[in-house]
């Protein structure tokens, strides 16, 4: 089947936010008047660029990491072309809700695979207080894909309180916010939660609160997966209720972390999806991930209740070994499980791929002690069924749902379809068979939606001055094939990805190529929501930038039409000691948000030499401007600006 006979109308666009980063990288171009020459050329592929807008028929063309050109560019020459003729050339898919193993990234086959190229992990607070080393850790034997992190509360909390349930003194609230301080300003890209996990379990929402309000001046995001408690009747609506008002009262963006209903409160995604319209119609601009199964993955021990894990595993065990505690866990437990996951027909062990259900037939017990008796072996991980379809529609449907796998880079290690799957499920069932989404929502809500929730400027789109991360699909082919009896089965459909301009994945092959970097978020790098492609958008101004590496003016006045992928518009950058200028020579996207714009761009220098390039206009703290030449920002001090007023 032909792309063109199942593409629908393009997405609803989102409202955005922005900063300003002018990131030059200087591109080998032939002297003016001859066809410019590229690293690389994707010719006459169906272009969706992230924005929700309609697909066309073009080329994308690459040069030393950036995307230099969108369209038609003609007889532009290459040292490599691709010809996508029938394929699909989309943004990189980035995953925001990581657990990519250290181990795996240098390779990174299952995500590859599955045309993603991002990934930004300490999902759920997991991790270290130290990103910098962690990040280190990561980087050792190369990256086959970008990765970031959060800094996780969860680890905060351990590493200062422990696993005991009681109150932090504020000496200790104290040192939790110098940790997600630190961290935040070493490039962190927001605060992540699992308040559902021990020891997050433990603190209060006032202790959250306090904690958590350190990150407000970074302008970010709580990823948060939801507290389910007993005395709530595990309610999955109460604990994103508790999510949204930690974030509103902490000044960050509440995230609901792989958004679904559960248990006894399945059907009510309308109520779900009102709840998170409302938040965000009051000003708490509200949004989620959520992945495209049934079931997920976590322990076993997920079901025990909180007071039994208080002081750890060998703690806990000492608890199971004592028969009048052992009957009281039993009965939660087995409480937690039916109201959780349907009891024990909805629980899989991965180890052994049997049901809750057989090996309670296997030990001759009850679903609370057969529970207990494989914790006692070792924690496990488990298969844990919890929705319905009509529910996972609406969420995969809702405009500010961005598709996340909650798995990540992975060695092979059997656990979730998920790990080699999601993406193509997408794009196979919800998109070609089902027309749950079209094709152009579908991929913003892997690309330019994720990178927005988080801050990022210079991924997400297919766009000049964007970073060249690039995916080509088959969309008459690519589905999944990982099921939860074999669940590393490898998707098809997935044809190229570049990342950062080199070629990871090649006619579904992965290349060994090390393209990846540490992605880091800076303070002009807001989490926002999506600029509507409905609307006209407008920046303009001027000052100086400066930083160790020299002194810059700028001058810039750009303007975006409603439902056009592009601006135009003039911006022009001087180099204040020698007098080379660069001028704008193609436009990218204007992003806006509340005092915040951004675009990117390729500028040209007098010589034919082409430079990517993005820019940021911060109107809150000036108005200021900072650009970036490769890694390095440049900020003016107070600078001239304006952000047009939005209109239809």
């Amino acid at each position: 089947m032909a792309v063109s006979d199942w593409i629908s109308a393009p997405g609803r666009g989102l409202a955005l936010w922005s900063a300003v980063a002018l990131g030059a990288v200087a591109g080998p171009v032939c002297a003016q008047g001859d066809a410019p020459r590229y690293d690389t050329i994707i010719r006459n592929g169906t272009i969706v660029d992230g924005s929700g807008l309609a697909p066309y028929r073009g080329d994308v063309a690459i040069t030393g990491g950036h995307i230099m050109a969108v369209g038609n560019i003609g007889e532009a020459a290459a040292g490599a072309e691709i010809d996508a003729t029938g394929l699909v050339v989309a943004p990189g898919f980035i995953n925001i809700h990581s657990h990519a193993q250290p181990a795996a990234v240098a390779t990174a086959v299952n995500m590859l695979t599955q045309g993603v190229t991002t990934e930004i992990t300490n999902a759920d607070g997991h991790g270290t207080i130290d990103i910098a080393k962690q990040l280190a850790e990561f980087s050792a034997n190369g990256l086959a894909e970008n990765v970031g992190l959060f800094i996780g509360f969860n680890a905060a909390w351990r590493d200062t309180v422990g696993h005991e349930d009681r109150r932090a003194t504020q000496a200790e609230i104290a040192a939790m916010r110098d940790i997600l301080d630190r961290n935040l300003a070493a490039g962190a890209w927001g605060v992540a939660a699992g308040l559902d996990y021990k020891p997050g379990y433990f603190a209060d929402a006032d202790e959250v609160i306090e904690i958590v309000s350190v990150a407000r001046k970074w302008r970010t995001i709580f990823p948060n997966h939801e507290r389910l408690r007993p005395e709530e009747r595990y309610s999955s609506f109460k604990g994103m209720k508790e999510t949204v008002e930690i974030a509103g009262q902490a000044g960050v963006l509440p995230i609901i972390t792989h958004l679904k209903t559960q248990g006894a409160e399945q059907g009510n995604a309308p109520a779900v999806i009102d709840f998170m319209k409302n938040a965000t119609a009051r000003g708490l601009y509200t949004a989620a991930d959520v992945y495209p199964y049934l079931a997920g993955s976590s322990g076993l021990s997920l079901m025990i209740p909180g007071w039994a894990h208080e002081g750890g595993r060998e703690a806990m065990l000492r608890r199971f070994a004592d028969p009048a505690t052992r009957a009281k866990i039993i009965v939660e437990a087995e409480e937690a499980m039916t109201l959780r996951f349907g009891g024990p027909e909805g629980v899989r062990v991965v180890s052994t791929g049997q049901r809750l259900s057989d090996a309670m037939k296997e030990m001759g017990a009850g679903a609370g002690e057969t529970l207990i008796r494989l914790l006692e072996q070792k924690e496990q991980s488990a298969i844990l069924s919890f929705g319905r379809e009509d529910d996972l529609v609406a969420f995969l449907q809702y405009p500010d749902s961005a598709i996340a796998c909650d798995c990540g880079a992975n060695t092979g290690a059997r656990v979730h379809p998920r790990t080699w799957g999601s993406y193509p499920r997408v794009l196979g069932q919800y998109v070609r068979e089902t027309n749950a989404l079209t094709l152009p929502d579908a991929i913003r809500k892997m690309t330019a939606l994720p990178a927005t929730i988080i801050g990022m400027t210079d991924r997400g789109y297919l766009a000049p001055g964007m970073r060249a991360d690039v995916v080509t699909f088959d969309a008459g082919r690519i589905r999944d094939h990982a099921t939860y009896d074999a669940p590393t089965l490898p998707s098809e459909g997935v044809r190229d990805v570049f990342v950062n301009g080199q070629a990871a994945l090649r006619d579904g092959i992965a290349t060994g190529a090390l393209g990846g970097k540490v992605v880091l978020r800076t303070a002009y790098m807001p989490s926002r929501p999506m600029t509507p492609a409905g609307r006209k958008r407008s920046i303009s101004g001027s000052g100086v930038v400066e930083a160790s590496g020299g002194r810059y003016s700028v001058s810039f006045a750009i303007t975006q039409k409603p439902g056009e992928a592009g601006s135009s518009g003039r911006l022009t950058l001087k180099d204040r000691a020698s007098g080379m200028q660069w001028k704008a020579e193609r436009l990218g996207t204007i992003q806006t948000a509340s005092e915040w714009a951004s675009v990117t761009a390729v500028l040209r220098d007098a010589a034919g030499v082409t430079r990517p390039v993005t820019l940021t206009l911060e109107k809150a703290q000036g108005p200021r401007i900072v650009v970036s030449f490769g890694d390095q920002e440049f900020v003016s001090g107070q600078a001239r600006a304006r952000i047009g007023t939005l209109a239809r």
